[in-house]
C-alpha cells in the first residue's frame, strides 16, 4: 500500500508487472572465434513491442576448481591476463570441449595447468558469468586431497605460476583485492556459504 506524507492512502494496492520474455524475431551469427561466437539477436519488447537488436557472446561452458590438499592450502594460480592487461591470481579453469563433461574438464584443467590431481571431486554449482551478453555457464568443482602428479602441460599461450595459499587466507585475499576475479570471488562464495556452513 503506498501512503502519502499525511498518511492517507494513494493507491489501495500496488501492483508489480514481473518482466516477460521478449519474442526473437530473427538470430544470425556474426562472427566465430575460438573461444566464443559473436550473434546478433532481433527481439520484440513485450512492454511497448518495438523491436531490438542485441549482440550476444556465445561460448561453451567453463568449469573452475578449488582445489585444497591435505593440510588445507588452496593451490592457486598467477597468469597474466589480457583483458585486464594484469597478472591474476586465480583457481585453475578453462573451457568444457565438446567431449567433455564438466567434471572431466575440471579434472583435465587441474592437471594440465597444475601438475596436481584430486582425490575427492565436489560439484558446488554454477553461476553465469553475465546473463545480459553471455549465453554460457561457470560450472565450480571442490577437489579435496589433491596432491602433486607431475609437472605442469601447458599449451603454448600458457605461462601459469602454482602457489599454494592456506584456505583461512582466501577471505582476506579477495577483501584487499588480491583476487578479483569475479567468478573465482563467486567459486569460494559457493565454498564457504553453502558447503563449508552446511558441512561444519
Amino acid at each position: 500500500m503506498l501512503y502519502s506524507l499525511d498518511h492517507r492512502v494513494i493507491f489501495p494496492y500496488t501492483l508489480i508487472m514481473l518482466p516477460k520474455s521478449w519474442p526473437i524475431i530473427s538470430s544470425r551469427l556474426e562472427r566465430a572465434f575460438r573461444i566464443f561466437s559473436l550473434r546478433m539477436d532481433r527481439a520484440c519488447s513485450p512492454l511497448t513491442g518495438a523491436e531490438h537488436d542485441f549482440v550476444v557472446l556465445e561460448s561453451v561452458p567453463w568449469v573452475n576448481v578449488i582445489p585444497l590438499t591435505q593440510a588445507e592450502e588452496v593451490i592457486l594460480v598467477r597468469q597474466y591476463r589480457h583483458g585486464t592487461r594484469e597478472v591474476t591470481l586465480e583457481i585453475p579453469g578453462g573451457l568444457v570441449e565438446a567431449a567433455d563433461t564438466p567434471l572431466a574438464a575440471a579434472k583435465r584443467e587441474l592437471l594440465e595447468e597444475t601438475g596436481y590431481r584430486g582425490e575427492t571431486w565436489i560439484d558446488l554449482g554454477y553461476v553465469h558469468p553475465n546473463p545480459a551478453i553471455q549465453n554460457n555457464r561457470c560450472h565450480t568443482f571442490l577437489s579435496l586431497e589433491a596432491m602433486q602428479a607431475g609437472p605442469q602441460a601447458l599449451d603454448e599461450k600458457e605461462d601459469i605460476a602454482v602457489l599454494l595459499r592456506p584456505l583461512a587466507d582466501i577471505p582476506r585475499l579477495i577483501r584487499e583485492g588480491e583476487i578479483t576475479h569475479a567468478l573465482v570471488v563467486a567459486a569460494f562464495w559457493h565454498f564457504f556459504m553453502e558447503y563449508r556452513s552446511s558441512a561444519s
